[in-house]
């Protein structure tokens, strides 16, 4: 359905808010972004950038707007996790089926590639310009050097809040009666972390794998970049017997990473730099209802829901909101009333189930990857898998190879979960798990 022309504010220049302004300019509204950073193509960044994992719906949403192709030269394909347990010898899980696969980015390149490819579209961007109020009814926006400072007013048809998990826009929305908001951080940080290429510019770990090192209560995971270098985040308590608060030193930083990662200590230097260098970040879960006022504004991404980082969903979700968004607004024309209001209802119950499986993925990530029950339970599920792939999808194949609901792979989830507690606990499981017995036992209670 055609649209009239509408003169659009969004807040925001992130992967979120390029990526709408993309697709808006389709529709040939016109479209400025504002954000209160200076342009990031110009900046080095600054060590609070979790490489991203793009998996299919992330992919789905770039291709619809037809730059899928573009943003492919800059990932790399990871078709395995590569564990590193302690007294092991390191080894590989396979992801999916044969050619699925997550792409390691880099949160920086792939920001400006984005932005470079809005402003071919057409998208006006307004950089290191802050937005401290907006006028919901009106759509209309103020922004200044400071909260103190003169304002200026904008006055725009729509405004759309891309702003992140602590969204000037929401934050405003936040003041209305009925308006549902919570927030709930973990009591782990996060830190990046560098290992270097080696000296001939090639990968020092396995460059198609997602490396974890997973130490119970805490662990470091490694994604590849194209220089042949590894961004490396760790991920630990804040308080506590390990964790942040305990490395003030040098020394400390020194004796953790040989004591805990022995095969990454070659690259000591440079991560004990890195340690005292890079912030140590926080991960919140925040959740809001509802995301748009009127059909004048909406959240999309972050700002309507914020993940911990785990089930590598954050920006895949986002980027499926504007999917959906698009799908909606290709049915209903003009009628934004009714285009917000089957947004919000659409994606609520989907982004609270990713947030869920986010959240008990790290629990799994860090506590779970080692254990030999846990691992043997993922074992059988994989060979009745194999063997059923009508009758049994995993939940992780579900949510990053599949662009069904997330709602649903959390419900299938759940399910396959209470099978599974069962079979455990057949006798002698370790020996008779890829028997016949096991088999028909799943299917007993499948059915």
């Amino acid at each position: 359905m055609k649209q009239t022309q509408k003169n659009i504010a969004i807040i925001g220049s992130g992967l979120v808010g390029s990526l709408l302004a993309i697709y808006l300019r389709k529709y040939h509204h016109n479209i400025t972004v504002f954000d209160r950073r200076p342009d990031i193509r110009g900046i080095q960044f600054s060590g609070r950038s979790i490489n991203l994992a793009m998996s299919n719906r992330g992919w789905a949403a770039l291709e619809a707007v037809g730059i899928a192709s573009e943003i492919r030269k800059i990932g790399i394909p990871l078709d395995k996790r590569a564990m590193h347990v302690v007294g092991k010898e390191e080894y590989y899980q396979k992801y999916g089926k044969e050619g699925e696969a997550i792409w390691s980015i880099s949160r920086g390149v792939l920001n400006k590639r984005m932005i470079d490819l809005a402003e071919k579209a057409g998208v006006n961007f307004r950089f290191e310009e802050k937005v401290w109020d907006i006028d919901l009814p009106e759509a209309k926006i103020y922004t200044g050097e400071s909260e103190k400072s003169e304002w200026k007013a904008y006055q725009y048809d729509m405004v759309f809040g891309c702003d992140g998990a602590f969204s000037r826009v929401r934050h405003k929305m936040q003041r209305r009666s009925r308006f549902d908001y919570s927030q709930d951080f973990i009591d782990v940080g996060y830190k990046e972390l560098t290992i270097p290429p080696n000296a001939n510019g090639t990968h020092k770990l396995d460059k198609n794998s997602f490396h974890i090192w997973p130490r119970g209560k805490f662990m470091l995971i490694a994604m590849p970049n194209l220089d042949g270098s590894f961004t490396c985040t760790l991920f630990m308590p804040f308080e506590g017997e390990v964790s942040f608060e305990q490395i003030v030193s040098k020394t400390d930083a020194k004796k953790f990473f040989k004591t805990y990662f022995p095969n990454v200590s070659r690259d000591i230097e440079n991560l004990t730099e890195d340690f005292f260098k890079n912030p140590t970040s926080a991960m919140v879960t925040m959740k809001c209802y509802p995301w748009t006022y009127w059909d004048k504004v909406a959240l999309v991404g972050d700002s309507a829901h914020a993940v911990v980082p785990f089930y590598g969903q954050g920006m895949n979700a986002g980027f499926e909101d504007i999917y959906c968004l698009n799908n909606i607004i290709r049915k209903y024309g003009d009628d934004w009333e009714t285009i917000f209001k089957i947004y919000q209802e659409e994606r609520k119950p989907n982004v609270d189930a990713i947030a869920e499986l986010s959240y008990r993925n790290f629990i799994e990530m860090s506590s779970k990857t080692a254990d030999t029950n846990f691992l043997l339970q993922k074992k059988i599920e994989k060979h009745f898998a194999a063997k059923h792939p009508d009758k049994w999808i995993p939940v992780y194949s579900r949510v990053t190879f599949s662009n069904r609901p997330y709602a649903e792979a959390l419900s299938i989830g759940d399910k396959q979960e209470l099978i599974m507690k069962e079979v455990m606990q057949l006798p002698n499981i370790t020996a008779i798990w890829d028997s016949a017995e096991v088999e028909n036992k799943i299917l007993d209670l499948l059915s």
